[in-house]
Order: structure tokens, then C-alpha cells, then sequence
């Protein structure tokens, strides 16, 4: 027996180094999935693929479906860009966005992908499509002039826009630009047409965005089961650039009532979900006014009697995605813990939450069928893409509903993700996760490479990334070390909250001991070592800069350098005012004593500066400023900027030059000295 497992394990390392390094190229093969909808009836799940098209240098999304019961995926769209899919509460149709005739519109098909055909032609187009309960509605977001009381208007004024030989912005308020958009006289709206097509009604006419900005999670709107009432986030602050307080507001999807407010937290309010019985309104909130990394907690509405209830007081951890369980008397919501986010079940009559569906990965968006006996979601790891998997009610292990990257997986080397656990400031335990190079050798010693996450309140997980990918790190031959420091999410909110106000503080002692750490570790190479971050992690990234001569090499992408100008030409004013307890007028010690430009003297690490123009989270003057102290202390340095990116590069080429650049340059510092 000794000796066959001995041959078998010769057998599986050959095969492993029989498998090709996990490079840029083959991450940009990969089908991205997302999006997913299983039908009501429970014969099939509808979701979307997207793929990189490096040389059209585009990332197209096709709506496929995949049989719940088994059988193969197949792609049912082709032209254009079609993306959230949508079941009929009868299973028998599926709403959808398609770009196919020029511009974003409604369309719909039926359950098999045939007979699709467009319902909308709204001139300002439309997202988000989603079907009201009865089936006789669709809702969906439109960016509106809110002037205008019909789509004739709206035309007219995009017209004018479009012709006319002045282009100056001329602003009286904040919020003048966000993300990475200019404000201009538009605003979202929720419409509601009817199935079988017809005239949009605006739902939510006014100067409001509806719903909020978001980059990202469950819904801001959601319709009653009995498809007669839509609630709505809203964030009615005159000053929405200082306020992170939306709340929750219904209206009549007929039109016949003015909307009413729902909730008055002085925190956000988002998510709205009603139950399928229509007795409860189940929601995402938090508490503290301005912080936009205070705790979601779930919130119970009860419809008729107006209480409120909060169901997860008692857990650590941040509510994200969630759904009803069909008979209304449980909700199934996803929590993030230690790098890890798996589904938790709580009774919607209160009581202690418990996790149903586990394991050492990242779960999200769970959904049921509508007999409660299937429960559908994506899972993705470190080491494998997002793919969709079921689970029964009655226990056994989940089933894969799709395999779209396995082949592509079977031909390279993707590394399991390593834990590493360091002590920290104050005695903390710091998390981190250790992804090595493919066929990995014992006896030698690798150059290290740190990643440093944004937020600063984010995360690394074991999960998969397309914008940081550590497998391409560890193919390029570094041992990827990803730590978890002071401010990151899923270690409990009071380890979130010591990044506020301490940016340079507890969280570089927690990145300094990981790197201590790590230098103790047999594969290490301390004379060998680069970090590398974005946004808060390019903060600290500028901050080592001026602290410490342990690395060989930095980049700084879309880094905050000053922190006084920072603050006078971001947009989310919310989020300098709470970090550093106001404006750098108000608290000129704080900003003066954790800015990285006040040790721009100390520059003396090679270091790549990149940045996207479109940036306004960390505008671009904070990367120029960066490279120019760079350069005028004559410290090794090159700049990458791109205009037609923002605080995220996305489109594939640019993709393409950001990891070439990325690696070029820690490979030439990081190199074996002679």
C-alpha cells in the first residue's frame, strides 16, 4: 500500500508540473460569472458571462442558462452586451437589459432564450429591470432630466447636449463629480412599464438620485409580492456629498399616493426586501451617521404594526446579501469572517443566527426556488473563479450547476491560498494570506511581495480577484503575502474602527510585524521584498516610502500622497470628514501628522506611480504630486497614468499594460543580486 501511494503521488506531481503557469493570458480566458436568477419553478437558473475581448478591448456579458437538475450551460444571447437577467414569477418569460439596437432597453424571452424581443425605446435608455410581484410590471432605472414629464422632453434636452459648442460645467452645490462621472442635470429614477409593453410611468420623479449611488451589493429598490408597492433607498440630505444617510421610502407602483418615508435613521438605510406572504419589510442598516464602514446590521419591518426589529444585534459581523425563505419565516444571509463570507440562517421572529452553507471560500447571493427546496449561489476561492452551486434543503453536499472555467483550470497551475498569523499593535492577531509560486521548492528562498488592500475598511479573502490577482503574482516566481491589518472587515468592528483617525499608526505596526514574520519564514528572501497597493493601500504604500528601508521596490496605485489636498478635491466628503474628525481646516494635526508628503524627504525606494485620470475617489494631483517628490529626490521612479480609466482599470488592454508594468517593475528591483 506504502509503495502505491508513493507511485500515485509521483503520478499527481507530473501532473502538476505538467500544467502551465497561471498567467496574465489565462486569466483574461476566464468566463466571469455573475448575475444569477434561478427560475421560480425551480428548472433552471439564468446568469451571465463575461469575456475579455483583448483585441476589441472590450468585456461583453451574454445571458446563459444553465438546467438545475443537470445537463449543460448554453448561451442563449450573442449580439451586444445582455445582462441582468430577470425570471417571470410564472417562470415562464425572462426580462433582461440588451445593448443590441444601439442603446440600453428593456427586452424580454422566453424561458428557453427564444422569442426575445424589446419592450423599452426611453431615450435616456434603462437598468436594473426587475418584475413586480403579479407579474404584470417591470421596473428599471433610468437617468432623467427632472424637468421633463415625458421622454419627448428628455430627447430634446439630450440633443442639446450632445450639439451645442460649449461644454463648461457650471456647479452651485456639491456633489459636482463622483466615482468617476461628472454630475450633470440627470438623475435616476425608478419607472414602471407593463409587461406587455407601453408608456414608463416615473415613479420617483424630483432632484433625487433613486436609488444611491453603489459599487455594488443587493438591490436599493425592491417591489411587493403583491406587485401593488415599490420601496425605494433615497438619500434626501441637501449636502450628499457630507451624508452617507439614505432611508427607505414606498409608493404606490399605480402612482395613486406621494411616496411616504419608511425609516429615520440617521445612518443609511439600503436593501429593501419584502417577504413572499407581504407581512415584512427586511432591510440593511447602520447606525452611525457619516461612517460608511459602520456595521450592516438586518432590520425587520413589520408592515402592519410598524415595529422594527433588529435581528443580528448580537453578531460581529457585516449583513451582505440576503434572501427570504419562501414560507417567510427565515431569511438566509451572507456574513464575512476571517477572509471567509459563507450563508447564515436567522428566524424572522428573532433569535440567534446559525451558518448553513460553510467552507473555505467566498459564498454570495444566495437565492431559492420557490418550493424552498433548492438554494442557489456563486463560490469562488483563491484558487478557482466564481461558479454557481446548489444545495438541498435536506443536507448533502452542494452540486456545481456550472463548470465553465474547469478546462482552462485542468491546463494551469492556480496554488491554494496559505494562512499565516502574526502578532500585531496592542497584541492584535493579524491574518494574512500566503499564495506561493507554482511548483513551489522547500529549500529555496523567493522574493516576497506584499498586497496591501484598500478602504482602508476592505478585506483580502479567499476568494477570486480579476483586479489583483495573486495567482499572476505568484506565477511571476514572488510568494504573495496578503495581510489583513488594523481597519480590515470580518475580524469584528472594533478591529475596523482603529484605522480612523490612526492611519499611519496600529495598521503599519500590524504590516511591519506580518513583514517580521515573513522574514522568519524558510522561503523568504529579506534582501528581496516589494509591497504594492491601491487607493488606501497605495496610501500605505506612500507611507512605507517615508518609514522604512526594508523594500526592494513599491507601487502606488491611485495612492493618497497629501492628505490637506485630499481632502479639498475628493467627492465622498463623508469619508475624510470621519476619518480624520473634519476638514483639513478643522483638524490641521491630524491630516499634517499622517500625511505620507510630509516624509517625501525619506524617499529612497523605487517606486511605481500609477493612476487613472477618471479618478476622482483619489484624484489623479495625488499621484502627480507622488511622482514629482519622486523625482525631484532623484529616487528611482516611473509614472503610468491612463485618461481613459478611473480609480479601477478595467477596459482589457489597459488591464494588459497594468500587470506588464506591475511586473517589470518588482522583477528588476526584486532580481538575485549577482
Amino acid at each position: 500500500m506504502q509503495r502505491f501511494l508513493a507511485a500515485a503521488a509521483v503520478v499527481a506531481q507530473v501532473a502538476w508540473a505538467q500544467k502551465a503557469p497561471f498567467d496574465l493570458r489565462a486569466m483574461l480566458e476566464m468566463k466571469r460569472i455573475s448575475e444569477h436568477h434561478p427560475a421560480p419553478d425551480g428548472g433552471s437558473v439564468a446568469f451571465t458571462v463575461q469575456t475579455a475581448d483583448l483585441e476589441k478591448n472590450t468585456k461583453p456579458r451574454q445571458i446563459w442558462l444553465a438546467p438545475l437538475d443537470g445537463g449543460e450551460p448554453r448561451a442563449v444571447t450573442s449580439e451586444g452586451n445582455n445582462y441582468r437577467p430577470k425570471w417571470s414569477p410564472d417562470s415562464r418569460r425572462i426580462a433582461f437589459i440588451s445593448t443590441r439596437g444601439g442603446s440600453a432597453q428593456v427586452w424580454v424571452m422566453d424561458a428557453g432564450g427564444g422569442s426575445q424581443k424589446q419592450l423599452t425605446s426611453i431615450s435616456t435608455e434603462a437598468d436594473g429591470v426587475l418584475w413586480s410581484g403579479d407579474g404584470k410590471y417591470l421596473m428599471f432605472v433610468s437617468e432623467v432630466f427632472p424637468d421633463c414629464t415625458n421622454d419627448e422632453c428628455n430627447k430634446r434636452k439630450l440633443d442639446d447636449e450632445k450639439n451645442s459648442k460649449v461644454q463648461a460645467r457650471v456647479y452651485t452645490s456639491l456633489l459636482y463629480r463622483h466615482w468617476d462621472a461628472w454630475q450633470g442635470a440627470r438623475r435616476k429614477h425608478l419607472f414602471a412599464v407593463p409587461a406587455e409593453g407601453g408608456t414608463p410611468r416615473d415613479l420617483t420623479p424630483g432632484s433625487r438620485d433613486v436609488p444611491p449611488f453603489s459599487l455594488g451589493g443587493p438591490d436599493d429598490y425592491a417591489v411587493s409580492a403583491d406587485g401593488q408597492e415599490i420601496c425605494y433607498a433615497m438619500i434626501s440630505d441637501p449636502n450628499p456629498a457630507m451624508s452617507t444617510n439614505s432611508d427607505l421610502w414606498a409608493v404606490p407602483i399605480d402612482g395613486s399616493s406621494e411616496p411616504r418615508r419608511i425609516t429615520q435613521n440617521n445612518g443609511a438605510d439600503n436593501s429593501p426586501l419584502y417577504s413572499p406572504d407581504g407581512a415584512y419589510l427586511a432591510y440593511r442598516t447602520q447606525l452611525r451617521a457619516g461612517f460608511e464602514s459602520d456595521r450592516w446590521r438586518l432590520v425587520l419591518l413589520d408592515r402592519m404594526s410598524g415595529r422594527m426589529s433588529t435581528l443580528t444585534e448580537g453578531l460581529d459581523r457585516n449583513v451582505g446579501a440576503f434572501v427570504w425563505s419562501p414560507d417567510s419565516k427565515r431569511i438566509f444571509f451572507t456574513a464575512e469572517d476571517r477572509g471567509r463570507s459563507s450563508v447564515h440562517m436567522i428566524p424572522a421572529t428573532g433569535g440567534a443566527s446559525r451558518p448553513v452553507v460553510t467552507g473555505s471560500s467566498h459564498i454570495d447571493d444566495p437565492q431559492f426556488t420557490r418550493d424552498g427546496k433548492t438554494l442557489i449561489y456563486s463560490e469562488s476561492s483563491g484558487s478557482r473563479p466564481a461558479e454557481l452551486y446548489r444545495a438541498g434543503n435536506s443536507g448533502g453536499a452542494p452540486k456545481p450547476v456550472t463548470r465553465l472555467n474547469q478546462d482552462l483550470i485542468d491546463r494551469y497551475q492556480l496554488t491554494p491560498m496559505e494562512e499565516l498569523w502574526t502578532e500585531g499593535a496592542a497584541g492584535a492577531r493579524v491574518h494574512s494570506f500566503v499564495v506561493k509560486p507554482p511548483d513551489f521548492k522547500r529549500d529555496e528562498k523567493y522574493p516576497v511581495l506584499f498586497l496591501i488592500h484598500g478602504g482602508p475598511q476592505g478585506a483580502w479573502g479567499e476568494s477570486w480577484s480579476y483586479r489583483w490577482n495573486p495567482q499572476v503574482f505568484a506565477s511571476a516566481g514572488f510568494v504573495v503575502v496578503m495581510p489583513n491589518p488594523r481597519g480590515s472587515t470580518g475580524y469584528g468592528q472594533k478591529f475596523t474602527d482603529e484605522v480612523s483617525g490612526d492611519w499611519g499608526g496600529k495598521v503599519y505596526d500590524d504590516i511591519m510585524a506580518v513583514v517580521d514574520n515573513v522574514e522568519k519564514q524558510s522561503w523568504a528572501d529579506p534582501a528581496r521584498m516589494a509591497a504594492a497597493g491601491g487607493s488606501f493601500g497605495g496610501y500605505m504604500v506612500n507611507w512605507l516610502l517615508g518609514h522604512t528601508s526594508r523594500f526592494k521596490a513599491f507601487v502606488s496605485h491611485a495612492g493618497v500622497y497629501d492628505l490637506r489636498s485630499m481632502g479639498g478635491e475628493t467627492e465622498e466628503l463623508w469619508f475624510t470628514n470621519w476619518e480624520f474628525g473634519g476638514m483639513p481646516w478643522q483638524s490641521p494635526e491630524i491630516y499634517e501628522k499622517w500625511s505620507p508628503s510630509a516624509s517625501a524627504k525619506e524617499f529612497r525606494t523605487p517606486t511605481l506611480v500609477i493612476h487613472g485620470e477618471k479618478d476622482y475617489r483619489v484624484p489623479m494631483g495625488q499621484g502627480l504630486q507622488l511622482f514629482t517628490a519622486l523625482q525631484m529626490q532623484k529616487t528611482p521612479s516611473k509614472m503610468v497614468l491612463f485618461p481613459d480609466e478611473g480609480h479601477w482599470i478595467l477596459k482589457p488592454q489597459n488591464t494588459a499594460l497594468w500587470y506588464k508594468s506591475f511586473l517589470e517593475w518588482v522583477t528588476e528591483w526584486t532580481r538575485k543580486a549577482n
